[in-house]
């Protein structure tokens, strides 16, 4: 436990001394060389200069050793895969992109090719090799339902429903892989580095090509049975066709109906050409629109009253490429329009991750998977 408490200063705030260490653990002095000496000689931590501008002797700096282990995250979409490689603080090494054109539609085994392909080519630019990889997250829409092993809720990504991915994509990594829903991994990002810090209880709804939302409650992501929890995408609401069974089009993850008929990104720019903007071409665009704004607000705050009346979260964060777009004049609306539509009234937030939350909810998932793993010295 001293080891782990340890490990966990140095990764959190970077490099200390065997001083520092023991006044935050409340370990002796005796106590906390032997554990430096201890994780030293493990090869988790090492030295990294002294602390010079003070009296007496300089004291030696601890950090974690970046070498102890690496990890890989990947965030998929329908135009392709996006992965990147860190050692165990945290620090990315290589990033790669690989369109979904990288690999033949018929070629077999084509999605565990993709995205080997594309871990390869970040391992590469890190100048690594896979049998440094200590475990991989993949963020990808839909979720693995647990019963069956097969992606469901995701009919757009076709190559990605093989009852075996998990198995296969781990195959070809050759390393311990977690396949997980993209917008709780955005959840993960904001809880850790966004909106939501110090919230045990959010909703983070995800507003883009897709719609859906991720429902944490006491610090926890909530899956649900078959891994579908927070597929609000399909919920049924006034003003939208029924979303009903498979008639969803593959090329198209809004092509259906429920809630992200109305608030996904293509169907915000078909609203401005309804409002006789043809020429709008991008979310930002339509969005800039104030009939299309305040008509987007009045639908998002009609599906996140029905979100908010079944779960009561502190706060809600938007996130997604409408969000973003809209930024403090969409949320101000939503607020504005969310008034009476129900009992409770949470905090609304735009997300402010920098980056791709995706990527990043994925990188600290697989980071904590890997330490727990390699600091464990029990």
């Amino acid at each position: 436990m001293n080891d782990r408490a340890a490990l966990d200063l140095l990764v959190s705030q970077g490099p200390l001394t065997r001083t520092q260490i023991g006044e935050l653990t409340g370990l002796s002095k005796p106590t906390a060389s032997q554990l430096l000496a201890r994780l030293e000689a493990a090869g988790l931590v090492r030295t990294t200069g002294n602390v010079t501008g003070r009296p007496g002797p300089n004291a030696q700096l601890y950090e974690v050793n970046p070498v102890a282990a690496h990890v890989a995250a990947l965030a998929v979409d329908q135009e392709g895969i996006t992965a990147v490689v860190a050692d165990i603080t945290g620090r990315v090494l290589g990033e790669e992109r690989v369109g979904t054109d990288a690999v033949d539609d018929e070629a077999p085994n084509r999605v565990a090719r993709l995205v080997a392909e594309a871990v390869d080519g970040a391992l590469a630019k890190a100048g690594l090799g896979r049998e440094q990889l200590h475990g991989a997250v993949i963020g990808t829409p839909g979720a693995l339902d647990p019963r069956t092993g097969a992606l469901r809720y995701a009919p757009h990504l076709p190559g990605w429903h093989s009852r075996r991915l998990k198995e296969e994509l781990t195959e070809a990594l050759g390393t311990p892989l977690v396949i997980e829903n993209d917008v709780n991994l955005a959840a993960v990002a904001e809880q850790h580095d966004g909106a939501a810090q110090d919230f045990d209880d959010f909703v983070l709804v995800w507003a883009d090509e897709g719609v859906g939302a991720a429902i944490v409650l006491g610090g926890q992501l909530l899956r649900g049975a078959t891994g579908g929890a927070g597929e609000i995408g399909y919920m049924p609401l006034p003003g939208a066709p029924l979303s009903r069974g498979g008639d969803r089009s593959a090329a198209r993850p809004d092509a259906g109906g429920g809630f992200q008929r109305l608030v996904g990104a293509p169907s915000v720019i078909e609203l401005a050409w309804e409002y006789g903007a043809p020429e709008v071409r991008t979310v930002a665009e339509a969005l800039e629109r104030d009939e299309v704004r305040e008509e987007v607000a009045r639908r998002l705050a009609t599906g996140l009253a029905a979100v908010v009346a079944v779960v009561d979260p502190r706060l809600v964060v938007l996130s997604g490429e409408v969000a973003q777009a809209g930024g403090e004049p969409l949320r101000a609306l939503v607020e504005e329009e969310f008034t009476g539509l129900a009992l409770p009234r949470p905090e609304l937030r735009i997300s402010d991750i920098g980056g791709n939350p995706i990527l990043i909810g994925a990188l600290r998932t697989a980071l904590a998977e890997a330490r727990d793993a390699v600091f464990d010295t029990a």
